[in-house]
């Protein structure tokens, strides 16, 4: 058996964003944390997600990396591939969106795809090739204020622009009303011109539909997970997927309950502020880490005695952005995040070890962090949480029962998101 779509996500929330949209989708969807060795055993899955780490990475690394992946994918059959980034369109100065599409398209032989990053149901939208989150262009949206990744543009045409030497076009939205095919001739058109890159307007999920629809020849799409939740349907109009019952079914959860947090989004404080009106936390401050492992041992001790009642409770390093560009002045950029991301490692690794079961991470970059820490190599899609966010289970050594993660990326999750996790866990 085949895979029916192989896709590469640039960082793992990312990754399990777009795998919870298939599954609720109906497809059968397994993550791979890295490009997984040849034994890797997917008879039942429809849909492998390759999560790496390459969104803010060194270009030539990103592109390495993302090459690796689809050579495992393409060893697996898969009808269609998929290069998934933010719906924030979010990476370095340099890339690593431009660089990576352009790998991949010159690897499989393809002269255009499309650029899709829009989730309207998240309030990612795209019009006239502007990026807005809800009613604000992206740039007045908070993510300027990225602490790795900022974004002071939401013109995604020059932002792509300036990653690629190809040329990026735009597929508007007065094209897409008009349907599938006249938005295939479109892209067709601008093919016929040499644009390799196409932003596409989409305001909601009929525009997704329109997209999936036009691209379904496409060997490649790429994009945020908004497009991912439209292509199953796709795929069985093309007899390509079976009608799957309960594609996202998962083993009962068991353990106690802990929320890491590393994220500075808006969106993340506001869950850290609602979740510490009703349940214990623990702050972490970088300048405390890099003096000593005297925090980094009393959150532990801090955790451990609450998870004693079973939890949940909340170590969080996500601050203000003043306050993280404090810190970031004291011990530059790179170490700040090392810092925060190694000791939510650890903690995770300590006390999954010591008995807990049920899992949230908030945040792409401690997301990988832990996964790491953890040393997971695959993780089962199951049931959404929140549009974006899906519980997972991974197997363990060190337990009997699997573990039960979820992995929010930052701008994610409504302000409730860290106590209403738990109580809709099977």
């Amino acid at each position: 058996m085949t895979i029916v779509l192989g896709a590469i996500a640039d960082d793992f929330t990312g990754a399990t964003d777009l795998a919870n949209n298939l599954v609720r989708s109906g497809m059968r969807c397994l993550q791979v944390i890295g490009v997984p060795g040849p034994e890797l055993d997917v008879s039942d899955i429809d849909a492998v997600v390759v999560a790496l780490k390459s969104r803010s990475c060194p270009a030539d690394e990103a592109v390495a990396d993302s090459l690796a992946a689809l050579e495992w994918l393409q060893a697996q059959g898969a009808r269609q591939f998929f290069f998934k980034y933010c719906s924030t369109f979010d990476s370095t100065a340099r890339g690593n969106i431009g660089p990576v599409a352009d790998a991949l398209m010159e690897r499989l032989g393809v002269t255009q795809t499309v650029m899709v990053p829009a989730f309207p149901v998240n309030g990612r939208t795209v019009y006239q090739g502007h990026l807005f989150v809800g009613d604000r262009l992206l740039n007045d949206s908070g993510m300027q204020h990225h602490p790795l990744t900022p974004m002071t543009d939401a013109d995604l045409v020059r932002v792509l622009a300036s990653q690629t030497p190809h040329p990026v076009g735009l597929a508007p939205r007065p094209v897409l009303d008009q349907g599938a095919e006249t938005t295939r001739q479109h892209l067709a058109a601008l093919a016929e011109q040499g644009v390799r890159h196409v932003i596409c307007d989409t305001l909601d999920e009929h525009d997704l539909d329109v997209l999936a629809e036009a691209c379904e020849a496409m060997p490649l799409v790429t994009g945020g997970s908004g497009l991912g939740q439209a292509l199953p349907d796709r795929y069985r109009r093309l007899g390509w997927l079976d009608e799957i019952a309960e594609p996202g079914r998962l083993q009962p959860a068991s353990g106690s309950a802990l929320v890491l947090s590393g994220s500075c989004s808006r969106a993340t404080l506001a869950q850290v502020a609602h979740f510490l009106k009703r349940h214990p936390g623990f702050s972490l401050d970088p300048l405390a880490l890099a003096e000593s492992d005297a925090q980094l041992q009393a959150a532990l001790d801090f955790a451990r005695d609450t998870l004693k009642s079973g939890g949940p409770v909340l170590v969080y390093a996500s601050a203000d952005p003043e306050k993280v560009k404090a810190a970031q002045a004291r011990l530059g950029v790179e170490r700040a995040g090392q810092l925060v991301e190694r000791a939510l490692g650890q903690l995770a690794a300590t006390l999954v070890s010591e008995g807990v079961g049920r899992l949230v991470v908030a945040g792409g970059e401690t997301s990988g962090a832990v996964v790491s820490a953890l040393k997971l190599n695959t993780l089962r899609i199951g049931e959404q949480i929140d549009p974006g966010v899906p519980w997972t289970q991974a197997h363990l050594e060190s337990r009997e029962a699997p573990l039960s993660l979820a992995l929010k990326s930052g701008n994610f999750g409504g302000v409730d998101f860290f106590t209403r996790a738990f109580e809709v866990l099977p």
